[in-house]
């Protein structure tokens, strides 16, 4: 059962949203994964401006150094992968050796 509101995280600050959803996994609609915060359009349009200024600091970054942080996040996707893979299962109903590998994957398109 999901116990707190997950926030949504918009020029570096977690936000409410303007309403709620509940996420509920689709092969046990008696288990509640989380409540999450939804946004408007105005809170859409700030996280877009949000990111859009990020991207400043990102593009002045040298590329040894994106490299180093983009490399660390699938590191961390991949060691965590067992944990996000049961995550992902509930979220979407798939089999825990689908989501599993999903998430593995999802770790190996942050190395190049």
């Amino acid at each position: 059962m999901a116990e707190s509101l997950l926030l949504n995280y918009i020029g570096g600050e977690w936000v409410e949203g303007t309403s709620e959803i509940t996420n509920i996994n689709p092969s046990d609609l008696g288990d509640v994964i989380a409540n999450h915060a939804l946004a408007d359009s105005n809170q859409a349009i700030q996280a877009i401006d949000a990111a859009h200024a990020a991207l400043s600091s990102w593009k002045n970054t040298n590329p040894q150094t994106r490299f180093d942080i983009l490399d660390n996040i699938g590191r961390i996707i991949i060691t965590r992968q067992d944990e996000l893979g049961e995550i992902l299962a509930r979220e979407e109903g798939k089999t825990l050796a689908e989501a599993k590998g999903e998430a593995f994957r999802a770790g190996q398109f942050f190395h190049f």
